[in-house]
C-alpha cells in the first residue's frame, strides 16, 4: 500500500510540473523539456556505461550544428536522418544481437540518436508554422497515459500472450491490443473536439502513439537488460528513472512530427 501510494504521488508530481510548463508558455515548456532531456541524457549515460567527459564536449558541438546549420537549411535531411536511426535501434530490438556501444564514438552515438534527436522533436512538437499550440504535447501525454493505462489494466486481466518475452516478460499481445483500442478512441474523442486536426488525423496520431511508444518501451528495455540494471535511475520513488517513464514520448516524437508536418500540413 506505501509503495502504491509513493507511486501515485511521484506520478503526480511530475506530471503537475509538466502540463503546468506546458500551459503557463512556451519557454517554461522549452525550459522544463531541457531539464528533463539532461537528466535522462545522465541516466542514459550511466546505462551505457559513458563517463568520459570529453564525450559530452562533443556531444554538445555536434547538437549546436544540428540546432543552428542543419535544421535551419536542411530540416528534412536532419528528421529523415532520425528516423533512420532511429529504425535502426528498432532493427537491434527484433534480432538476437547486441546494441553496440563499447568505443567511445558509438556511446556519444548513441546517446545523439537516442536521447538528443528526440528530445529535440520533442521540443518543436508543439509549434506549428511558428505558433505554440500547447494542447498538441498535452494530448500525445493523453494518449500515452491512456495507452500505457489499458495496456496494463487489459495485460494483467486477459493477458495470456507475451508480447515480446525476451526483451519485456511483463508486455502482453492483449494488453498490447487493449492499449492501441483504448488510445484510438480517446483520439477520436480528442479529434471530435479539437480545432488543430481532424478526426481521422488525431486517430493515426493515436496509432503512431501508441505503437510507436511501445516500441520505444521495448528499446529501453533491450538497453537495460543488455546493461543488466532493472532502473534507468532512482529520481522517481515508485518509478525508477525520468527515463522510465518518458522512454516511449521521446521515441516517438521523431515519427509524430514526422505524420504532423509532412504529411497533415
Amino acid at each position: 500500500m506505501r509503495d502504491l501510494l509513493t507511486r501515485s504521488v511521484s506520478a503526480l508530481v511530475y506530471a503537475a510540473v509538466f502540463i503546468t510548463a506546458i500551459f503557463f508558455s512556451k519557454e517554461s515548456y522549452l525550459a522544463v523539456i531541457g531539464i528533463f532531456g539532461l537528466i535522462c541524457l545522465w541516466e542514459f549515460s550511466k546505462i551505457i556505461q559513458s563517463k568520459n567527459y570529453i564525450s559530452y564536449i562533443v556531444l554538445a558541438i555536434i547538437t549546436a550544428l544540428t540546432i543552428y546549420i542543419f535544421d535551419a537549411d536542411y530540416p528534412a535531411l536532419i528528421l529523415g536522418f532520425s528516423v533512420f536511426c532511429l529504425s535502426i535501434l528498432l532493427y537491434y530490438l527484433f534480432s538476437l544481437k547486441k546494441i553496440k556501444y563499447d568505443s567511445i564514438q558509438q556511446k556519444i552515438f548513441q546517446k545523439y540518436i537516442y536521447i538528443v534527436l528526440p528530445f529535440f522533436y520533442l521540443a518543436k512538437l508543439p509549434f506549428l508554422n511558428g505558433e505554440y499550440k500547447p494542447s498538441i504535447v498535452f494530448y500525445i501525454i493523453l494518449l500515452i497515459w491512456t495507452n500505457d493505462s489499458f495496456a496494463y489494466l487489459v495485460g494483467k486481466n486477459f493477458g495470456k500472450h507475451k508480447l515480446f518475452e525476451r526483451v519485456s516478460p511483463k508486455k502482453t499481445i492483449e494488453g498490447f491490443i487493449g492499449g492501441l483500442a483504448f488510445a484510438i478512441i480517446v483520439g477520436f474523442i480528442i479529434g471530435k473536439n479539437s480545432v488543430i486536426f481532424n478526426i481521422t488525423h488525431w486517430i493515426v496520431i493515436a496509432s503512431i502513439v501508441s505503437i510507436i511508444g511501445n516500441l520505444g518501451d521495448l528499446v529501453e528495455s533491450k538497453f537495460k537488460r543488455q546493461a543488466k540494471v532493472k532502473d534507468s535511475g532512482t529520481i522517481m520513488p515508485g518509478h525508477g528513472g525520468l527515463l522510465d517513464r518518458l522512454d516511449s514520448l521521446f521515441f516517438l516524437a521523431p515519427f509524430v512530427y514526422l505524420y504532423i508536418h509532412y504529411i497533415i500540413l
